[in-house]
């Protein structure tokens, strides 16, 4: 097949996204696997680096909405975002905390979920952007099963046929029958049970402080955590700047950065590209399974397309 096209977004046009899209972008590894479309604010936009704004939140938004669109109609074959910023997309009056629930609702999908792509440790995440004291009302048997279901109908996308899964327990000890707590019990064990009855290989709920060390030496190919923190963690510790962002279920591909906007070093060109490059690689190669179909173009600037 031809080389496929990934939309590269430049993120927060105030934070590092701007530098880390064009670095990516002529990266020799993202050159030698696909041709990349960078999309980025108008030419003669402006925006201090580093500076949290309304303005920058707004042009963020603006460029997601293009890339999601030249995705959906097949002009590109996946999308490859760098970092926003939600304090900015909360200035801008937008509704959205992050690229995941905005893609979800552009895309018009129901059912999506975050999951952290390395080599070392892959992670599902059951809850994403919620106070900590809201998870566990959050964390209902619907809710788990629902991740688990998709984790596993995801999964063989990356490569995985028949996917084992693990779920984390949300208190210490999975909550050891209750002494520690009852979500294991009431909410996450019947998930499991409902899903390993629809033929999902999937056990838990183990103890978090395990089941991570237990998934990087080979017995799980992916773990679902029960919150943000708890999943991303162990990730970064292993895999920081190589692993990937992607969110599962949507009708198109999209990967991102396992980091934030770095305002602290925006604009002083020392960012490091590397997690955008394999967000940008991870695309292609999802992009290439897909078996997807179309006219190519080389490093096109899509600023005011």
């Amino acid at each position: 097949m031809r080389r496929p096209r990934i939309a590269v977004t430049a993120g927060d046009p105030a934070g590092i996204g701007p530098e880390i899209a064009a670095r990516a972008s002529a990266d020799s590894r993202v050159q030698a696997v696909c041709d990349v479309v960078v999309y980025e604010p108008p030419p003669g936009s402006s925006f201090p680096p580093g500076r949290l704004s309304a303005e920058a939140g707004r042009a963020a938004y603006e460029v997601i909405v293009r890339a999601v669109e030249a995705a959906t109609a097949g002009t590109v074959d996946a999308i490859a975002t760098a970092p926003i910023s939600k304090e900015a997309l909360r200035l801008a009056g937008l509704p959205w905390s992050g690229h995941t629930d905005l893609i979800a609702h552009l895309t018009k999908t129901r059912e999506v979920a975050m999951m952290f792509y390395s080599d070392a440790l892959r992670v599902v995440l059951a809850t994403v952007h919620l106070p900590l004291a809201h998870v566990p009302r959050a964390l209902t048997t619907s809710v788990v099963e629902s991740t688990i279901m998709l984790t596993a109908r995801e999964l063989p996308r990356f490569g995985f046929e028949h996917p084992r899964i693990a779920v984390a327990g949300l208190n210490p000890h999975a909550g050891e029958h209750g002494l520690f707590g009852h979500e294991e019990e009431v909410a996450i064990a019947p998930a499991i049970a409902a899903c390993r009855a629809l033929g999902v290989d999937v056990t838990g709920p183990y103890p978090a402080d395990t089941v991570f060390v237990r998934a990087r030496r080979g017995e799980f190919d992916v773990v679902v955590a029960c919150y943000h923190d708890q999943g991303l963690i162990p990730v970064k510790l292993v895999a920081f700047g190589q692993a990937v962002n992607v969110t599962l279920g949507l009708p198109i591909i999209r990967t991102s950065v396992d980091h934030g906007t770095a305002f602290d070093i925006a604009g002083k060109g020392v960012a490091d590209p590397e997690s955008m490059v394999a967000a940008v690689m991870l695309a292609a190669k999802l992009a290439i399974n897909a078996g997807t179909r179309g006219p190519s173009t080389r490093n096109i600037k899509a600023s005011h397309a």
